[in-house]
């Protein structure tokens, strides 16, 4: 099984707001990065979409070292996410988990891979993690207005 690195980040400008996700993968020499984004969006469903688009890029069954800054998505997938499906996707006050959908694609996703996550304080300097800030801010980026010139 190859063992990949996954960096993920979401970004968001208001929340909701124009968001963006970013990730690199890292398997040995190779690396691979991308990027989008969404208008009016919340930064939790960014981080969660960096997530899922990192692991959709895969094409086979991996180790991966998962890389966050995100305590919601980190939390909620080690966590939370086998008794919100325990209880039909009810947090424990009885509400519908948020972003639900996403969070069904993401356990989907992870059930095809052996996952150990990572969590890393976001912008305090970790390169890898300044990347998909980076690439996160881009895929934002491309629902700003357009300047009049």
């Amino acid at each position: 099984m190859k063992k990949i690195e996954l960096y993920t980040d979401g970004a968001c400008s208001g929340n909701p707001g124009n968001g963006g996700w970013g990730y690199l993968l890292k398997y040995r020499d190779v690396q691979k990065e991308n990027y989008g984004g969404l208008p009016q969006t919340t930064n939790n469903q960014m981080e969660l979409t960096a997530v899922i688009e990192g692991l959709k890029a895969l094409k086979e069954p991996c180790h991966i070292d998962l890389y966050t800054d995100s305590k919601y998505v980190l939390e909620g997938a080690t966590k939370w996410l086998v008794g919100w499906k325990e209880k039909g996707w009810k947090k424990a006050d009885k509400k519908t988990v948020l972003n639900q959908e996403l969070w069904q694609e993401l356990d989907s996703l992870l059930s095809q891979h052996q996952i150990e996550w990572h969590w890393v304080k976001g912008h305090a300097g970790h390169p890898e993690n300044e990347r998909v800030d980076k690439l996160a801010c881009q895929g934002r980026d491309l629902f700003a207005p357009k300047s009049k010139q």
